[in-house]
């Protein structure tokens, strides 16, 4: 009896850690894709050039993401399984911000050089702004709201 509850506190330290750790995207095929994903993603890629699908589980719900390119901008749409966008990551021109947005975003990198932004919309909202910042070789990203303001938490 007593190796059978070291079995089960074993099996269940397992799970609870499983549970725990963050998610993590899985690369698949795109014959992995369920069909209402794959029926939603044929009209949002028009033009563009499929790089990659993922999957994962976030927080109990499965993701579907498939990486795009066009014309020399990455645009990253999350899935859920029955085809409704949770999330677009789209590459946008610092330049195109408003002055609001570009200058809080120049703020927060400091000496820092920005190399790339992504605005962040789920459920057809924008919700962010997304910048990768290079500075003395240390990579890192920060985030500010449509209007330039701080957020309260990451997007």
């Amino acid at each position: 009896m007593k190796l059978k509850s070291s079995y089960i506190a074993v099996i269940f330290a397992v799970l609870l850690s499983a549970a725990m750790s963050p998610a993590q995207e899985k690369p698949i095929q795109k014959s992995d894709l369920p069909s209402a994903v794959q029926k939603a993603m044929k009209q949002r890629i028009v033009g563009s050039t499929v790089r990659g699908y993922s999957f994962e589980v976030e927080d109990g719900q499965q993701k579907y993401e498939i990486e795009t390119i066009r014309n020399g901008h990455t645009r990253d749409i999350t899935f859920a399984p029955d085809g409704r966008i949770l999330e677009i990551e789209e590459q946008v021109e610092l330049a195109s911000l408003p002055s609001k947005v570009r200058d809080a975003l120049n703020a927060r990198a400091g000496s820092g050089k920005i190399t790339t932004v992504e605005s962040i919309s789920k459920e057809g909202k924008l919700l962010a702004y997304e910048a990768k910042v290079n500075k003395s070789g240390r990579k890192y990203e920060i985030q500010v709201g449509p209007d330039g303001q701080r957020l309260t938490h990451e997007e």
